[in-house]
């Protein structure tokens, strides 16, 4: 075997793993930024999400000479694209990651050092930026999940950037947005949980990855730039229904018993009434309708599936 043949093994290959969903510019532009990417051994898996047209009618993938496309006739949502994308990859590590980012040229570079410095790190995540304004965080770690709350927030969400959020560190929950996970991680803990579909997916994912003894490190010498919300617009009842569905769904599957009884209490006696007032006096009935479809979801589904 040549000497460079021997040092190119060495290098861990990367599996990029993204979802497109009716958004075929997005994700040209996605694919254009991930061609700067220095890492040397890289390849693209898109998984086309019964978008309509097909992502291949909209874009020339030949373009891209890592790229394979998958194409899925059901949208799978968050959770079944990325683990189908996840089935299908060949790397040593999984880099999921939304399709409406731009990503940063040494962006898993960066990401990968951690992971040679301490065996116990499963999970590496970038600092996350605003597109449409870059001096403003989105994520810098995880702050702990409220187990009677049912609510986490993340690290200088909408804060100017500046040195406090340049310090890497462990933290409670990788962002959906951008993560890089060693393939041992999936081997031993499983992919997405399905249930989900779409939102509270990561933090569930998150949640069993910590419990599995691996650490999750925010590195924020990687960042990328996030154009948020464009699959399912910022105020859409679709992410209304999702999100008050997960939260519920989360805690049904990891809280205690004293802290589920606790959260449903709170859940009933503040939650409710407070988001079906907001909802009803600023007229947004969909989003009032959409609120009570995720909260009667729980009431006759399992916490548990296959992942």
């Amino acid at each position: 075997m040549a000497e460079g043949e021997r040092l190119t093994d060495s290098i861990p290959l990367v599996s990029i793993v993204t979802i497109n969903y009716n958004q075929a510019e997005v994700t040209r532009q996605f694919l254009d930024s991930a061609r700067l990417l220095t890492h040397p051994r890289v390849d693209i898996i898109v998984v086309d999400n019964a978008s309509e047209p097909a992502l291949t009618s909209c874009i020339d993938t030949s373009q891209y000479p890592n790229l394979t496309v998958i194409r899925s006739e059901e949208n799978l949502g968050f959770t079944g694209g990325n683990n189908l994308g996840i089935a299908n990859a060949k790397g040593d590590y999984f880099f999921i990651v939304n399709n409406d980012t731009e990503l940063n040229p040494d962006l898993l570079t960066e990401l990968l050092k951690p992971f040679a410095a301490d065996s116990r790190i499963g999970v590496t995540c970038p600092k996350i930026r605003f597109f449409s304004n870059p001096t403003l965080v989105q994520y810098a770690g995880y702050n702990p999940m409220n187990m009677l709350t049912g609510t986490a927030v993340p690290v200088g969400y909408k804060l100017p950037d500046d040195p406090r959020y340049d310090e890497p560190s462990p933290t409670a929950f990788a962002h959906g947005c951008a993560m890089l996970v060693k393939r041992a991680v999936v081997e031993q803990v499983g992919r997405f949980a399905e249930r989900f579909f779409l939102y509270y997916e990561e933090l569930d994912w998150s949640q069993r990855i910590r419990n599995a003894g691996f650490i999750i490190q925010y590195q924020p010498s990687a960042y990328i730039l996030h154009k948020e919300s464009m699959s399912v617009g910022e105020f859409s009842p679709l992410k209304t229904y999702f999100l008050t569905r997960n939260r519920i769904l989360f805690m049904r599957r990891h809280g205690s018993s004293v802290q589920k009884l606790v959260f449903y209490l709170f859940f009933a006696v503040c939650v409710v009434p407070k988001h079906l007032a907001t909802y009803l006096l600023t007229g947004k009935w969909e989003h009032a309708k959409a609120f009570v479809r995720g909260v009667r979801w729980n009431l006759h589904s399992p916490s548990t599936s296959p992942v």
